[in-house]
């Protein structure tokens, strides 16, 4: 039975070898198997070695289920957005417009109930036409965030983007300053 191989990858040599020196001198005697990797693995960042084999298989998971986004798609909806991640227009296309819907989505805080009045500062900040209203009502037909039946309490409904939203929302969120 082979073992599964786990890559350690150091950005810096030095602080790598300065970090398990010292781990190596603190121990009173040879450190065994498991504690040698731990000294490693803390030495590469990780908190132990468990962390360290479950960042890795964590990577590994999404790499894999990393679906293609359409970059024609994604290219055309970041033409909506200027240099620091505001959306400048409401796009006249449909797809354009969802997806850039998941792009403010993103923007609102996760779990927190707001006023419609918190979403409209949030909406402000992150678009330069002046209409808060069609963003926030269009984020509801979206079902990304919910509201009760008299237009209080706002909440972000939590869901997987697609690929497409995925590279949207991290090229606006990489502008932001």
């Amino acid at each position: 039975m082979s073992k599964e191989a786990i890559p350690l990858l150091v950005a810096d040599i030095t602080p790598f070898a300065r970090a398990l020196s010292l781990q190596l001198k603190e121990a009173d005697a040879l450190p065994s198997h498991l504690g040698l990797l731990n000294m490693l693995a803390r030495a590469a960042g990780f908190r132990n070695y468990q962390h360290m084999r479950a960042s890795g298989s964590a990577k590994a998971r999404l790499e894999d289920s990393a679906l293609p986004a359409d970059f024609k798609r994604v290219e055309k909806t970041l033409q909506q957005f200027d240099a620091v991640g505001r959306l400048i227009r409401w796009p006249s296309k449909r797809y354009v417009q969802e997806l850039c819907l998941w792009a403010l989505w993103s923007q609102l805080p996760r779990g927190e109930v707001m006023q419609e009045r918190d979403v409209n500062g949030l909406l402000n900040k992150a678009h330069l036409f002046e209409d808060a209203a069609i963003l926030r009502r269009s984020l509801i037909g979206q079902k990304l965030v919910s509201r009760n039946a008299d237009g209080t309490d706002y909440r972000r409904i939590e869901q997987s983007p697609s690929a497409d939203a995925i590279a949207v929302i991290r090229a606006v969120s990489a502008r932001r300053p």
